[in-house]
């Protein structure tokens, strides 16, 4: 296993569509990318064929690139695999079993921790991308008591949804991630006001999290939350 000095983290890219010609981006404050957010080594490599899209809806076909490109980044060094959309979860169980690191590949492995954190009258919000396909099988709730304490808002028909889909990739400004994601959350609370606790799917959302925390006054976890302390048990290990 790494030591903490050399401990890499390995993150499975969306396939956006890019050209060689295409512009790239540097990575942005609190993102899985930016080197401040871990201050570890991080590297990446990209599904063949995982389009968003193909990943929010559950393409099942896409299983087999996964599990290849975990096994190229654990070759690589990675001592533990994440992903940059939370929606690859569907493929947590497969990945898992394919590499001899930690898999956290979505923020949402975090609902049952959190829940427990939760006197049983309050409610945890999940917000992501799309909710249409924030379904059962990605939210791993068996127990109905649990289910009804936990609400799902997506900013699907929003700006940065359809910038993320689009082919190339554009790039949507941090003010109107930020704006969308609030106001979903201002709509959640409204309906269900014993909401306690937020949880970003969607890994675009880590960089508004600070922001939206101070606003609401709530805990806000995400995709990066999960992977400092998967690093932080990881790195410890010899």
């Amino acid at each position: 296993m790494s030591s903490q000095s050399s401990l890499t983290l390995g993150i499975l890219e969306l396939d956006e569509g890019l050209s060689p010609d295409s512009p790239t981006f540097p990575p942005r404050e609190g993102s899985l990318l930016h080197p401040a957010t871990f201050n570890r080594p991080v590297i990446t490599d990209m599904v063949e064929g995982a389009l968003a899209e193909m990943i929010i809806r559950g393409y099942a076909a896409l299983e087999s690139a996964c599990v290849g490109a975990a096994k190229r980044l654990v070759a690589r060094g990675a001592g533990v695999i994440t992903a940059d959309c939370g929606f690859f979860i569907r493929h947590q169980q497969a990945i898992a079993a394919a590499v001899n690191v930690p898999v956290v590949t979505s923020s949402l492995l975090l609902i049952p921790v959190l829940l427990r954190q939760l006197a049983p009258q309050k409610k945890l919000a999940v917000l992501t991308a799309d909710a249409r396909h924030c379904s059962e099988d990605v939210l791993g709730i068996e127990n109905p008591a649990d289910r009804k304490r936990v609400v799902v808002g997506g900013i699907e028909g929003g700006v940065y949804v359809r910038n993320a889909l689009a082919r190339p990739f554009v790039r949507t400004d941090v003010e109107q991630i930020e704006r969308e994601v609030g106001e979903r959350i201002a709509q959640l609370r409204a309906d269900h006001p014993d909401i306690a606790i937020i949880l970003f799917e969607c890994t675009g959302f880590p960089i508004v999290a600070n922001a939206l925390r101070s606003k609401t006054g709530l805990p806000i976890y995400d995709i990066t939350d999960l992977c400092r302390l998967t690093l932080a048990a990881v790195a410890g290990r010899v």
